[in-house]
């Protein structure tokens, strides 16, 4: 029999807060470096967007390669039903969307979809006519 979850310290909070800064901004070296030593490679912000979805929509494909081969799941969806794949296409982020067919992202996963993105914006997704 289980309690409650405990609240995470301040600290860890702020850390958490640094990692998905560092997503965004495309810091590999330092957030490879927290994932390779035990912090959860799919971690979220309070919207659900994980490291990888932050690193897609800001346009770092070296980043999401790396998340991705460390086992992040590239079709999780954020809290609004977006994946990373119909963010990259929203950012017209071609190699983020390269990448992350090439890791497996699934085009139709999503509300909007990628692929209903790149129709809605006349783009084409890697590896489709679409």
């Amino acid at each position: 029999m289980s309690g409650p979850c405990p609240e995470p310290s301040p600290e860890a909070v702020e850390l958490a807060h640094q990692l998905l800064d560092c997503a965004r901004e495309g810091a590999a070296e330092r957030l490879l470096a927290y994932v390779d030593a035990g912090v959860p490679v799919d971690l979220t912000d309070a919207s659900g967007n994980t490291l990888l979805m932050l690193a897609a929509y800001h346009g770092h494909a070296h980043l999401v390669a790396a998340l991705a081969q460390r086992g992040a799941d590239v079709n999780r969806l954020n809290d609004r039903g977006q994946s990373p794949l119909a963010g990259a296409v929203f950012k017209a982020e071609d190699d983020v969307a390269r990448v992350l067919v090439e890791t497996g992202a699934d085009p139709d996963r999503g509300a909007p979809s990628a692929r209903e993105t790149a129709r809605f914006f006349e783009r084409t997704l890697p590896g489709s006519s679409t």
